[in-house]
């Protein structure tokens, strides 16, 4: 499979994973919810991430992307919110049109990096890669664990947010 393939397969999958889950009002906050990205992410590096690199500008591209992943999943958070179902008084949550934009637009840049990577400026990348003895599979890790990063950040975070609602629920005799 190609690596454009590849980014297309992530991206897709995770975008509609996480679209499918969080969009609209009232969305029930439970354990498959919570779990089915991070199964997702589990499945996705042992299938496209390649042998990580541990040192030089590979392992810096590994690590951006990360915290790159990690930022974009904060920022997909703040873009959530959670409250108190008036209906069942379990946390829920709601994420709108701003949510969607922010998803379609990172898994956009990801995939046009990649395309841009094979028919735009591959000779330019190829010379960078060289220069920095960088190789195709550390910016695909790199890209692979954006893409990670971003879905569990806003698990966690969603998970986190969903635990303070249970926490100031009123106490009842």
């Amino acid at each position: 499979m190609s690596t454009l393939t590849q980014a297309l397969v992530i991206n897709v999958a995770v975008l509609f994973a996480v679209l499918e889950a969080d969009l609209g009002p009232h969305r029930k906050i439970g354990p498959f919810r919570l779990l089915r990205p991070v199964v997702l992410a589990g499945t996705i590096v042992p299938l496209f991430a390649k042998a990580l690199v541990t040192q030089g500008d590979g392992l810096r591209i590994e690590v951006g992307g990360t915290l790159a992943g990690i930022a974009c999943g904060l920022a997909a958070a703040g873009l959530t919110h959670v409250y108190r179902s008036p209906r069942t008084g379990r946390p829920v949550s709601r994420a709108g049109l701003g949510y969607a934009a922010l998803w379609v637009a990172v898994a956009g840049a990801r995939t046009a990096f990649s395309y841009g990577s094979e028919h735009w400026f591959s000779a330019q990348l190829g010379r960078w890669m060289v220069r920095h003895a960088v190789t195709g599979d550390a910016i695909t890790d790199g890209l692979v664990l954006m893409a990670v990063a971003m879905t569990v950040t806003r698990t966690a975070a969603l998970a986190a947010r969903a635990y303070g609602v249970r926490r100031s629920e009123p106490v009842t005799a």
